[in-house]
């Protein structure tokens, strides 16, 4: 049976990254950055297009893990009829830049004495390249094999003895009694290099997990649902590329939203909208750091001109990202295509603008200190939402239809001015604050006018159109209206009705064709988005229905897996995770709604302690 999205966990360095699963193997990894081509790549292929096993040789060997309390090191718990045995997986941090990846993987016998087995199939390029193995003896007092292919180089030590195989694989069998250990490291580097120094696992494993404790005790967040709170802003901070401040959306590829459909896309870029939405929650949450490196990314990448900005980058902020297939690989579940690269790079999409000025707003609310160069950035941008905004455009979900002139978008144009606005009433800028103004209004005044079905009491995807969309939801959010008006109530209850899931309470982006070509120019359908349905609990604790709102997060934060982490979608009738996996935008989505029920819960308490009537 192939691995479900969920059984995954993430271990990463801030550089790039690797997905393990339940049953120990090693499914995903690039080397040496995110979207760097894949050694591993069975999770969009088979075992043969690169994997790493490491489990007890018991096929009926009870599992269970958990991250180490505030890191990203995994820990696996493996009970057999011998006895029992932990795994610990991590891959160590290091100063951006420095160093090379690292994946380390220590054996530890609790009680008994288990057998347990470890095969690695190294696979270049996406699972295309088979490497000459080398066999260098007696590093850990056990081996050490070279993997060498290309640019690429990969070096096995482990401190029990290893045997290569005709058909390219690395294997290991041995036993781990109590208080006895195995270790495993495998080091990437460029493959014209001398070969790396010996690692040192324990020294690896005391930094690493120094690293990761010290960076989440600065978290500020107190609110209620600490555990899956912290857990998320993890994930967001594994997802940062080090050297640059970028983050990812994913660390993977071409992970379906529909199983079989065509819907697969590769996540392993920066966009600015995810970006900026993650680097302001982020902030909120007590990482100026964070923001204010994402901050420098955004002015390299733009460069001086901004009429050219771009939805996404590469992580190091390279503007050519060209999409192409792998015929090779047949897919996750047979989803195809995979793909690399990405196609939308270059869509128009207004509403990026307006999570970027509102990322920068909202991390100098929280204490971010402004900076000259990124307000004369900001200026630009706005100059290009001014030109821009009476235009059509693709929309926030990057379809690959004809533009139009969605909603969503338009309220974002509103939001770019709203915040450059309030900045200079603030007194922290000076600007032509009433050009701005009368740019606001004029956006706002368009919306209202042409966005609006007064029949039905609700927005619409795009002018003219009777569809909805989930993105719609963030008018109150934003404050492009206040929460009490009637336009904005009835479009949270027809989002509801029309793009509900049914009594899960989850809610679809838009609504799909099946087998024909949608107005997101795209066959076949997907999943309930999580981020839309976390946009749900914000706008239902906006408008007082908090209850409900605390209902709908508490099923969300159960379809997280068994270590927290969530994909982009989740098929109601399947009961599974769909979808590129961890995904940063439900794992921030996840983050604003808990910041925004805890303020509620905050300003409840507030009322009842004055003794003022909060029902009113």
């Amino acid at each position: 049976m192939p691995p479900l999205i969920e059984d995954h966990a993430l271990v990463g360095d801030l550089h790039t990254a690797a997905l393990i699963h339940l049953r120990g193997s090693v499914t995903w990894q690039a080397f040496p950055a995110f979207d760097s081509p894949a050694a591993f790549a069975s999770l969009v292929g088979t075992p043969e297009h690169g994997s790493w096993d490491l489990c007890p040789t018991a096929p009926d060997a009870r599992v269970r893990r958990r991250y180490l309390p505030g890191t990203l090191v995994l820990e696996t718990t493996w009970t057999t009829h011998d006895g029992q045995a932990r795994v610990l997986d991590f891959m160590p941090t290091r100063a951006p830049g420095s160093g090379n990846p690292q994946l380390i993987r220590v054996i530890q016998g609790v009680h008994g004495d288990v057998p347990m087995s470890s095969r690695m199939l190294i696979r270049f390029s996406y699972g295309k390249i088979t490497p000459r193995l080398v066999r260098h003896p007696h590093q850990f007092g056990g081996d050490r094999y070279a993997a060498l292919a290309g640019p690429d180089s990969l070096y096995l030590d482990a401190s029990t003895p290893l045997s290569a195989h005709a058909d390219g694989s690395i294997e290991a069998a041995f036993r781990v009694r109590a208080e006895e250990q195995q270790v495993f490291a495998l080091s990437w580097q460029p493959s014209h290099l001398p070969a790396p120094p010996r690692p040192d696992p324990a020294a690896a494993l005391a930094s690493t997990l120094s690293f990761w404790s010290d960076w989440s005790a600065r978290s500020t967040y107190t609110g209620p649902y600490q555990e899956a709170v912290h857990r998320s802003l993890i994930v967001l901070k594994a997802l940062t590329y080090a050297p640059t401040g970028g983050m990812v959306a994913a660390p993977t590829t071409s992970l379906p939203e529909e199983i079989g459909g065509v819907r697969n896309w590769d996540y392993r870029y920066t966009w600015l909208r995810d970006a900026a939405i993650a680097l302001g929650v982020l902030a909120l949450s007590g990482y100026l750091e964070e923001a204010a490196a994402w901050r420098d990314w955004l002015a390299r990448a733009v460069a001086g001109d901004p009429a050219t900005v771009q939805i996404m980058y590469s992580i190091k902020g390279d503007r050519d990202l060209p999409e192409s297939t792998l015929p090779h690989l047949p897919g996750y579940e047979g989803s195809w295509p995979v793909r690399v690269g990405n196609g939308a790079a270059h869509q128009p999409q207004l509403d990026v603008f307006g999570e970027v000025l509102d990322a920068f707003h909202l991390a100098e609310e929280a204490g971010l200190a402004p900076c000259d160069d990124a307000f004369a950035l900001q200026s630009a941008l706005l100059t290009q939402v001014e030109a821009r905004w009476h235009l059509p455009d693709a929309g926030i979900w990057e379809g690959r239809g004809p533009v139009r002139h969605f909603v969503h978008s338009k309220v974002m144009g509103w939001v770019a001015a709203d915040r450059m606005v309030r900045r200079i009433e603030s007194g922290r800028a000076t600007g032509p604050v009433e050009e701005w103004r009368q740019l606001r209004d004029a956006i706002h005044a368009d919306v209202c006018a042409q966005g609006y079905d007064p029949v039905r009491n609700t927005f619409t995807q795009s002018y003219g159109s009777t569809a909805l969309d989930a993105s719609l939801l963030l008018i109150p959010l934003v404050g492009f209206l206040p929460p009490d008006d009637k336009r904005v109530i009835g479009t949270i209850e027809a989002i509801q009705r029309e793009l509900s899931t049914g009594d899960d309470g989850l809610i679809l982006r838009y609504r799909t064709t099946g087998d024909e070509i949608g107005a997101d120019g795209l066959a076949g359908d997907e999943g309930a988005f999580l981020a839309c349905s976390f946009w749900l609990v914000e706008a239902l604790t906006i408008i007082g229905r908090t209850a409900e709102a605390s209902v709908l997060f508490e099923k969300l934060l159960a379809l997280a897996n068994d270590v927290g982490l969530l994909a982009e979608e989740y098929d109601c009738l399947a009961r599974r995770q769909l979808g590129n996996f961890p995904q940063a935008f439900s794992h921030f989505a996840l983050v604003a709604a808990a910041l925004r029920l805890a303020s509620e819960e905050k300003t409840a308490a507030r009322d009842e302690a004055l003794g003022l009537d909060t029902a009113a």
